[in-house]
């Protein structure tokens, strides 16, 4: 079974938590996990993917540019590609769209290659979040308020599947990174223990 630390690496003898697995992060737009990936992929020194930057740079487009010329399913057949691609790269931190955990392959790949963290982020804080930006396709569908409790009711008992969850409302990006960081260690120490001297 993988080891969450490898004793010969510099991460692990200047003393820093190296994951066995790729990190995935999971949960609804603007819950935070760009922000946060970035942040944690400083923490544990270890290169920071998101899969939309991915995905555009593959097709050449925009996500609402994917969208609006080849619609959502073009859109999740790319995204469930790109991620099983970054799966096979060595271990980073990766952000997923909202919609990428829905994907039963895509969730399958996430469970057998990566550690799955969702940030579980209340309506109010989600609404306020999303209406600084107007790059979000769903969002464009009508009230942005009531398309986002719909993608809640629809999206967290399948988020729910993710091997860590983290509250990702409260605080700022930094305490939300500290509390993904503690997390991850205490779930790797329990499901990767270092073997006994």
């Amino acid at each position: 079974m993988a080891r969450s630390t490898d004793p010969d690496s510099a991460s692990a003898r200047q003393g820093r938590f190296v994951p066995a697995r790729t990190v995935v992060l999971v949960g609804l737009m603007g819950s935070g996990k760009s922000s946060v990936g970035r942040r944690l992929a400083q923490r544990l020194a270890l290169p920071f993917r998101d899969a939309d930057i991915e995905i555009e740079q593959a097709a050449g487009q925009t996500i609402p540019e994917i969208f609006a010329t080849h619609g959502e399913a073009h859109f999740r057949d790319g995204e469930r590609r790109v991620i099983a691609r970054l799966l096979e790269e060595p271990v980073h931190v990766l952000a997923t769209g909202g919609g990428a955990f829905m994907d039963a392959r895509t969730r399958d790949a996430i469970t057998a290659r990566g550690i799955s963290i969702w940030l579980r982020v209340d309506l109010d804080e989600l609404v306020r979040r999303t209406a600084r930006r107007n790059h979000r396709p769903l969002l464009n569908q009508g009230d942005p308020r009531q398309i986002l409790a719909g993608l809640m009711e629809q999206r967290y008992p399948v988020y729910a599947d993710a091997d860590i969850t983290v509250d990702g409302g409260a605080g700022d990006v930094e305490e939300m990174t500290e509390r993904v960081l503690k997390a991850l260690t205490a779930y790797c120490q329990s499901q990767f223990p270092a073997p006994s001297e």
